[in-house]
């Protein structure tokens, strides 16, 4: 997921009520939420925004660092089709191709959301926005100043015509979202007024004033989908600077950046460079940090935390190890089924191989102690379903009953706990009474279903670490006479793979938005099931399920999004369409000594390459001011 200070957090969607299901929907769409009248320079999701008309700077930036030096990483987070192993196309708004992370840098949007605050959007190329008293028409009044690089005005038309374009031919997380977008209206030359359906979530506003404006001049001409290493041009902080496919990309600061003065920019992107080098493997990159070659580094690897940080730069000072606090988001990782396998129709079978998954003994084993086990679809928020269902929750389950598992209604489903071995004797002997139950019979060393077929696993995975990480799993997978392997690929193939959901199981890792309600769809609803490039890896496609993300979608204030999430939680939870993995309270960060970092880290992101600066005293110390 990338984690770009000026958009909303990654994936998903809008739609229908299924039949069947709208017993509990109701027929009638809710109140939208009351807006005051008139132009505002922002506008908030749920309550009152943090920041007045007159604010001069968000709270968590430094208005007064210099801008300067650069920046060199590989990317820790990233979204769309954006790969931080590898590139082949700056295109980084469509399926097509793998693109480099950081790509939005390029772009402004009409608005910018706050990263202390979890739902609230300030005007950056709109001057101001006024909310229709049904909430399903937005007018923004463009900036006179803004422009493209090339010193040229954005319009308009401009906006037009990148909306219009990402609802018809964008990543297909995009065009989901953008479903109940009705239209985009060009009022004048600096004034659009975007117009929802009635049946668009809360938060679709927020997702869409968050988009990438793109000039019409340039891409009304051009295959918008096709991938292209032709710079596009511009009108954000950074332009495309040297690049060399599929090795390195930089984006330079724009001197003259139109926006460098108004309130939502000020104290933001002060490297004069910001630097992304791509490897194929995670040792390559750790030895290019070690030697200076990058500048940051989050570490993922827990044991290479543990071991690896004893190299000289380290001992005497020059590389510092920080833990910085997540983030205030709703988290998944987990271990993926795809469900439009048929061996992965029945759930007990999936809760069956979840059983064979020893956290404990890797956490201790592999992880050197340094997590927890995720638990819920929305891991480190309000919205993971916690012991029996409350009378609230209970009010959107009940008509459900039936549809759903029994198990829904009472303690809110959790992973097993193993004695640690590695073997645990009690939990493979549930998964046998499962995959017994699911029809799988134990015939020639290996499970077998009514047609004679073996229950095969292949676990798809991008990095050889995850072949240590797997290793005990599949032994204990083989123990219930499945035959588990994991099959290696290079990183275009692998993206290539999640796009056309050619696995039969993946890990993935996601940060959703602090109000995740357009998240979902994209994840979990029916429509995004056979959509190419979706985030619907489990391939999720269940009537009840759906109901849940539409009751979801128009909740009117925190409360009733709180009590629909853990309604939402609880039946995911029940179908066990994965195998959770694990969590982290921290980022583990190690950096060369040479930056300044802003003494506030704000609770929705962690924007480090656009708050922190180069400190030219702390780099000529320590020998690194070249």
């Amino acid at each position: 997921m990338i984690v770009d200070p000026r958009l909303p957090t990654f994936d998903p969607v809008r739609r229908r009520l299924l039949a069947g299901a709208a017993a509990i929907a109701v027929a009638p769409l809710l109140p939208r939420m009351a807006y005051a009248a008139g132009p505002k320079h922002g506008f908030s999701v749920f309550g009152g925004m943090k920041y007045g008309a007159d604010f001069t700077a968000f709270d968590y930036v430094n208005t007064q660092a210099p801008k300067a030096g650069r920046i060199v990483i590989t990317a820790p987070n990233w979204g769309y089709n954006q790969n931080p192993n590898t590139f082949n196309t700056l295109n980084g708004h469509v399926n097509k191709g793998d693109a480099p992370p950081r790509i939005g840098f390029i772009y402004d949007s009409l608005m910018v959301q706050a990263l202390d605050e979890p739902n609230s959007a300030y005007g950056l190329v709109a001057e101001t926005v006024e909310i229709s008293a049904d909430s399903n028409a937005f007018t923004f009044r463009l900036r006179p100043q803004a422009r493209w690089h090339d010193g040229s005005a954005i319009t308009a038309e401009d906006v037009a015509f990148s909306f219009s374009i990402l609802k018809e031919k964008g990543e297909t997380s995009i065009r989901l979202r953008l479903k109940e977008m009705a239209s985009v209206q060009i009022d004048s030359e600096r004034q659009v007024t975007v117009n929802f359906s009635g049946k668009q979530s809360l938060l679709l506003p927020l997702f869409v004033v968050g988009l990438p404006i793109f000039p019409k001049a340039y891409w009304e001409t051009r295959d918008f989908e096709a991938s292209t290493l032709d710079p596009p041009p511009g009108s954000g902080p950074y332009r495309i600077g040297k690049f060399t496919a599929p090795r390195f990309i930089e984006y330079d600061r724009v001197d003259d950046y139109w926006a460098r003065d108004l309130a939502v920019i000020r104290g933001h992107y002060h490297f004069n460079t910001v630097r992304l080098e791509f490897f194929r493997d995670r040792t390559t990159a750790f030895e290019a940090f070690k030697k200076g070659a990058l500048t940051f580094r989050e570490e993922f690897t827990s044991k290479q935390w543990a071991t690896g940080y004893d190299f000289p730069a380290i001992k005497d000072g020059r590389v510092i190890q920080v833990l910085f606090p997540a983030e205030k988001r709703p988290k998944l990782q987990a271990w993926f089924f795809n469900t439009r396998r048929d061996k992965f129709a029945d759930p007990r079978t999936r809760q069956a191989i979840g059983l064979a998954f020893d956290f404990e003994w890797t956490n201790k084993n592999l992880f050197y102690d340094s997590y927890a086990r995720a638990e819920s679809y929305f891991d480190s928020s309000a919205y993971a379903a916690k012991g029996q269902p409350g009378a609230a929750e209970l009010k959107l389950l009940e008509p459900l009953r039936g549809q759903i598992p029994d198990t829904v209604f009472g303690e809110a489903i959790l992973p097993p706990v193993s004695d640690g071995t590695g073997r645990d004797r009690r939990n493979r002997a549930k998964a046998t009474k499962l995959l017994t139950a699911a029809g799988w019979v134990l015939k020639d060393g290996a499970l077998r279903d009514a047609a004679g077929e073996a229950l095969e696993i292949e676990f798809l995975i991008n990095a050889p670490v995850f072949e240590r990480v797997l290793g005990k799993f599949i032994d204990a997978l083989k123990l219930l006479g499945i035959k588990a392997t994991t099959r290696l690929v290079d990183p275009a193939q692998f993206q290539r793979r999640l796009l056309d959901f050619e696995f039969d199981i993946v890990g993935r890792a996601f940060s959703f938005s602090p109000t995740p309600i357009e998240d979902l769809s994209a994840f979990f609803r029916s429509d995004s099931r056979d959509a190419p490039g979706s985030n619907n890896y489990a391939g999720i496609a269940d009537p009840a399920i759906d109901a849940l993300i539409e009751i979801v979608g128009q909740s009117k204030n925190q409360d009733e999004l709180v009590v629909a999430m853990r309604a939402l939680d609880r039946v995911l939870r029940a179908k066990f369409y994965i195998v959770p993995n694990w969590t982290s309270p921290n980022h583990r960060v190690a950096h060369w000594d040479i930056f300044g970092i802003p003494p506030t880290k704000p609770d929705y992101a962690f924007p480090f390459e656009v708050t922190w600066w180069y400190d030219e005293a702390k780099a000529r110390a320590i020998g690194m001011d070249g």
